[in-house]
């Protein structure tokens, strides 16, 4: 995370002067949806950790502005939810590849039929990555049932239930902690609470959640697979490597997004924006590239469009306008972002997007 951030130091605008920026156009175009901006939103995952109307507070903020949101595999609302409050503004869903393979299917089945214009797989987390804040703090909110929504609302899944896991899950002790986590966990599953306790089936999900999340074996052979189950347009969320852009050209992949899932995976990883100028070569203009991890400003959003990406996902701001204020909160860091981005735009001389990808930026090594 840090390293995320310290690389937008090593880049600066050089702005340009006297030039017409009495109108400007902040307007992009993805997978033929014109956006109002080049900004979306991430996929984060147990907003309710932040604020109780969790991912239907940032659907109706995302969709009062027109910012497509991409749904979270780890949500704590249904897409169907969130897709039902948005109305016509554009989204996008974001997928885990589970081992439960008919469940990738089912998930995305699901966001075509809630209107998702794009698919977007996250490719960096095969398994969860080391946290220790987490780790210090006993900190894994889905075993309280927190942040599984998309499973739980799932046919496929929930028919899973019903089936004994391959590998028996080990008996937790029985302790306050556990049993309020249990309480919580029947709360979250669709229904009634009293039904999911005596049923086992809130516990189940769990037990079935943690069993079949970590999906290690996913490897470039499995895209087919996903190919075929949508229409709609892929694109790769975690990709730093120029090699690993061109590959997935080769195999038809629709398009990337930059990302190192905020610092969140692996430590001592390349920072996001150091890895996206090479990724931008590589793919020579013939699928969009997005950028994640770092965006905290306009400003931010301007530097990573200028090293070339189409546009820029926010997460961790967001997050913090819903902890403080819920919607109201979500749609004022977006707007206050996207102005920040458009005066930007108009103090260092450009009218377009277009022309703050030609404009470029200049390393702070670069005295010219």
């Amino acid at each position: 995370m840090n390293a995320n951030r310290a690389a937008f130091d090593r880049w600066q605008l050089v702005p340009r002067v006297l030039g017409e920026v009495a109108s400007r156009d902040l307007s992009v175009t993805l997978f033929g949806r014109t956006l109002p901006a080049p900004v979306l939103l991430s996929p984060v995952g147990v907003l309710e950790m932040a604020h109780r109307d969790a991912d239907l507070a940032v659907a109706k903020a995302a969709a009062s502005l027109g910012v497509p949101m991409m749904f979270s595999s780890q949500a704590s609302v249904a897409m169907e939810t969130c897709a039902a409050a948005m109305g016509s503004s554009p989204r996008w869903f974001q997928l885990y590849w589970s081992r439960m393979q008919g469940l990738m299917e089912s998930f995305v089945r699901r966001a075509e039929a809630c209107g998702c214009d794009a698919v977007v797989l996250t490719v960096d987390t095969k398994m969860l990555g080391w946290r220790p804040r987490d780790l210090n703090l006993g900190s894994l909110p889905f075993l309280q049932g927190k942040g599984i929504a998309q499973y739980t609302s799932d046919p496929v899944f929930r028919a899973s239930l019903d089936k004994p896991l391959e590998a028996p899950a080990s008996r937790a002790e029985i302790t306050l902690s556990t049993l309020l986590g249990l309480m919580t966990a029947a709360r979250k599953y669709p229904g009634s609470t009293l039904e999911a306790l005596r049923s086992g089936k809130a516990r189940r999900a769990i037990q079935h959640w943690v069993a079949t999340f970590s999906y290690p074996g996913l490897t470039w052979r499995d895209l087919p697979r996903l190919r075929a189950a949508t229409k709609l347009p892929i694109l790769l969320k975690g990709v730093q490597h120029p090699d690993d852009a061109r590959r997935a050209l080769d195999a038809g992949v629709d398009g990337l997004i930059v990302s190192n899932h905020g610092g969140r995976q692996a430590d001592d990883c390349i920072a996001s924006l150091d890895a996206l100028p090479g990724v931008v070569e590589a793919v020579g203009g013939r699928m969009p590239v997005l950028f994640d991890s770092g965006i905290r400003s306009g400003a931010d959003a301007v530097v990573a469009i200028a090293l070339g990406a189409d546009a820029v996902c926010v997460g961790r701001p967001y997050v913090y306008g819903l902890a403080i204020a819920g919607e109201s909160g979500v749609r004022d860091v977006l707007e206050n972002l996207i102005a920040e981005l458009d005066l930007t735009m108009t103090l260092t001389g450009a009218r377009s997007i277009a022309e703050v990808r030609a404009a470029g930026a200049r390393s702070v090594t670069d005295r010219r």
